[in-house]
Parts: C-alpha cells; sequence; structure tokens
C-alpha cells in the first residue's frame, strides 16, 4: 500500500452523481439495454471484501456508468458503484506520481493536478470517467501515437479478490494479473487502488491547428505530416457522397510551451433540458448540421490557442448530451483497422453508412501508433479507427451494426467493447481469440452483462 498523504495534503472528493443503494433500472450512457440491477454504494476499501460472501446474482464494479453499452450492466445483478471511493492518497510533484482510489474522476484528478502543473497522460473524449473505468477499459486518446493507452501509465495497483485475496499488480510483480485487469473489464477483481503518472505542463492551451480535408488520401497525408505533433484526431462527414465523400477537418496540437495561469476548470453550466423527439436526429438534419460545421472554418487552415477543455472534452460542457438521441438511445460503434487494410477497409465502412440512410452526428476518424499496449485485452493496435454512433431505429441501426462488424472482421480490425452493445459472440471471438486466456483471470464473482452476451457458445 502506498504511503498516505499527511491530512493537510489528503483531498476527499465526491461525485455529483452519487446513486442510492437498492434495485432500480440502470442505464449506460448510450442509455440501451437498461437493466435492473441491485446498487450498492461502496465508500471504503474493505467494503468489497466485506460484502462480496454475500452477494448472490453476481457483481460488477462500476464507476461513472461512461461505457456505451453493457459493459458497465449486470441484469439482475449487483452493481458496486466506486464514485465515493475518490480519495487522494498521494501525490510526488518530483515524479509526477499520483496515487489514488479507484473512483475518483479523472475531472477530480485534473481539478487537483493542473493548479500544480501537471496534466494526464493520455486522456478520452470524456473527463467523467473514474480511474477504475479507465484501467478497467484500457482508455485511449488523442496521442496514442505518442503515448500509448491510458494503461502504460500505471505504475501500479491493488487488486482485490472476492476471496479476500490482496494482490500488488505492477509490470513486476503479479504482471500476468496486470496485463489481465488492464483492458479487462473490470472483471479480474476489485481495483481499489492506482498509481498513475501524470505530466509536467505550464499552461492550460493547446497550440491548435484546424485543417480541412477532402477523402482519406488527404487524412492519411496529414497523419503522416503531423507524426511529430502530440495530439491529432479528426471529425469526419459520413453522410456526403460524391466530390464530398469523406471530407473533414483534421485537428492537431501540443500543449503550448508559453508559462500562463493554471487555474481549475469552471464547472459545466449547460444541460441538454429535455429528451429529443426520435426524429430529431434524421440523415437530413445530420447532414445539414455536418455540412454547415465543415463550412463554420471558413478558411482551409487555422491556428490559435485554445483552452484544454474545448479541445479534449468538448461534450462535458453539455451536462446529459445524451438525452439529444431520444428515448431509446445511441448505439455507438468504433473499430481499429490494421494498416495493411486500414484505406480500403475505412472506405468500404464509410460507404456503407453514407449509404444507409442513418446519420452519424459524431464521427471521429483518428491512427493508432505503435506503442504496444499493455493490456491483455486491450482494444487499440496500429491502424485506422473510426467512432460512430447513431441514434436506435431497431429495423435499420442494429442490422447495419451487424455488416459493419462483418466488414470490420473481414479486415482484420475488431470492435471496442467499452463503446459495444451490438456485436455478437462470435464477432467478439474472432476479434480478441486471447479471450479464452483472459477468462482464467476472471473473478468467479464477477460478471457483466457484456461478457454473459459474448463469450456464449456461438
Amino acid at each position: 500500500m502506498p504511503t498516505v498523504s499527511p491530512p493537510t495534503q489528503q483531498l476527499t472528493l465526491r461525485s455529483t452523481e452519487e446513486r442510492q443503494t437498492g434495485s432500480a433500472p440502470f442505464e449506460s450512457w448510450g442509455r440501451y439495454p437498461t437493466y435492473s440491477a441491485n446498487v450498492i454504494p461502496l465508500h471504503w476499501q474493505g467494503d468489497f471484501s466485506a460484502i462480496a460472501p454475500g452477494l448472490l446474482n453476481g457483481a460488477l464494479p462500476v464507476g461513472m456508468g461512461r461505457s456505451y453499452g453493457d459493459g458497465c450492466l449486470l441484469k439482475d445483478g449487483n452493481l458496486l458503484v466506486t464514485t465515493q471511493m475518490n480519495r487522494l492518497i498521494s501525490f510526488d510533484p518530483e515524479t509526477g506520481l499520483l496515487t489514488a482510489e479507484a473512483g475518483i474522476t479523472l475531472a477530480q484528478i485534473l481539478d487537483f493536478a493542473v493548479p500544480r502543473g501537471f496534466f494526464l497522460p493520455v486522456t478520452p473524449g470524456t473527463k467523467y470517467v473514474t480511474l477504475g473505468g479507465a484501467i478497467a477499459n484500457d482508455v485511449h486518446g488523442k496521442n496514442h501515437h505518442f503515448a500509448g493507452t491510458f494503461g502504460c501509465h500505471i505504475t501500479q495497483l491493488e487488486l482485490i479478490r472476492s476471496d479476500g485475496t490482496r494482490k500488488l499488480c505492477t509490470p513486476v510483480e503479479n504482471s500476468d494479473w496486470y496485463s489481465a485487469t488492464i483492458g479487462g473489464l473490470g472483471l479480474t477483481g476489485f481495483i481499489s487502488w492506482a498509481t498513475v503518472r501524470l505530466r509536467p505542463i505550464v499552461s492550460r492551451k493547446i497550440e491548435y491547428e484546424g485543417i480541412q480535408f477532402h477523402g482519406l488520401d488527404e487524412f492519411l497525408d496529414l497523419t503522416e505530416q503531423s507524426k511529430d505533433v502530440e495530439f491529432t484526431m479528426s471529425w469526419v462527414d459520413v453522410t456526403s457522397t460524391g466530390r464530398n465523400f469523406a471530407r473533414g477537418i483534421f485537428m492537431q496540437g501540443d500543449h503550448s510551451a508559453k508559462r500562463d495561469e493554471l487555474t481549475p476548470s469552471a464547472k459545466p453550466k449547460l444541460i441538454f433540458p429535455f429528451e429529443a423527439p426520435g426524429f430529431a436526429l434524421n440523415h437530413l438534419s445530420v447532414g445539414l448540421f455536418n455540412t454547415a460545421y465543415f463550412h463554420k472554418q471558413i478558411h482551409k487552415r487555422v491556428v490559435g490557442l485554445q483552452d484544454y477543455e474545448p479541445f479534449f472534452y468538448p461534450l462535458d460542457m453539455v451536462l446529459h448530451w445524451n438525452r439529444m438521441y431520444g428515448k431509446r438511445g445511441l448505439l455507438q460503434f468504433q473499430y481499429v483497422i490494421p494498416w495493411e487494410h486500414a484505406k480500403e477497409g475505412t472506405i468500404a465502412v464509410l460507404r456503407e453508412v453514407a449509404q444507409s440512410g442513418l446519420a452519424s452526428f459524431l464521427a471521429v476518424l483518428k491512427a493508432f501508433g505503435d506503442v504496444p499496449s499493455p493490456g491483455m485485452m486491450s482494444f487499440p493496435k496500429p491502424g485506422i479507427t473510426l467512432a460512430l454512433d447513431f441514434p436506435i431505429k431497431p429495423d435499420k441501426t442494429f442490422p447495419l451494426f451487424h455488416r459493419l462488424a462483418e466488414m470490420t472482421r473481414e479486415f482484420g480490425g475488431r470492435l471496442y467493447p467499452a463503446k459495444d452493445a451490438a456485436m455478437t459472440a462470435s464477432q467478439f471471438q474472432a476479434f480478441y481469440p486471447q479471450w479464452e486466456q483472459f477468462a482464467r483471470y476472471r473473478d468467479p464473482l464477477l460478471c457483466s452483462s457484456f461478457w454473459e452476451r459474448v463469450t456464449q457458445s456461438s
């Protein structure tokens, strides 16, 4: 166990979305599916060991529930909510090593770290995920080609098994458990605390550049030209065809080297106020939005300084933005296709989406680098990754997702479990042939609806 900081340096942080104990419907961020579960908030590191022997119907540790599908759900089981286990244990400003309980959010880490001149080494597109969730899904960000996945920066973690066994896991101590737990979907045991190595910064600002492109060839050229820039990603218009097919905006940036005031972030004030009607996001409305978004950048290339909040977390500025997809919710689809088939595979997928009559409001295209992920079940590998989301239209969305998953398989790629609610068992087992090896490390008490779905006999 790491040394606890003196009381004067210790933080006790609370989530703004604490959940109550009891059986109730529980949904992921995609709002599909919704399952009833027994929700049990945990407060202390010893709580899991104390209650594990009495839990029936299995259990699953969950944080903010920002997985899009059923990776954070367990139908009729026990959801162990960790957001009240959010204490900072220690911080070394010389090394940037921060140790905290697994329920602390990345937002809470940033509130502490940024004023002290530090930042997350890797961050996903939302800061409202827990430290444990970031490890369990081995999240990635805009700098994968530079820094790899989040798990690359975890120096140690404590894993508590349901039989009470406690394992200190590092790249050298219990290294097999370390590898199984990073990207292990929260199934290897209960992560009580972890240490992450933060990186130093001198400013909140990002030196930003946005570049319009037309087609995959231009995107690939920009990717090659920007290999020395730390952060890169692209928005791509998946509604356009013809000469505008696969147009988009390539966004890149580095942390500013010019010293500036390091202030905490303001709390978001905007809230999506209602559930949008199901017809609001359709091919026409999304197409009009995409055209406007592409042309809002008047010049082909723009440069400037941008605060890190809109650069890394544009959607976090609007709370409950998932309501815009309506009551049925949304499905996310994200693949990585290796370089040897990345171009032809991405063109084929984009054409299939453009012809489907469905429209993705948020489409993100980027390249993964060759920094190896430490996790046995980690998603990223070198190639192109594309993330799409669609409002759920049962007769159209699920058939499209099945076709896209089969295309991904044909091109040698795989899908991201954290964003999945639709892939079949046969698809998952083809994408992750190491799943049976991983299953040997699964805690017998822990399960998820995702795991039940994708490990059944196909």
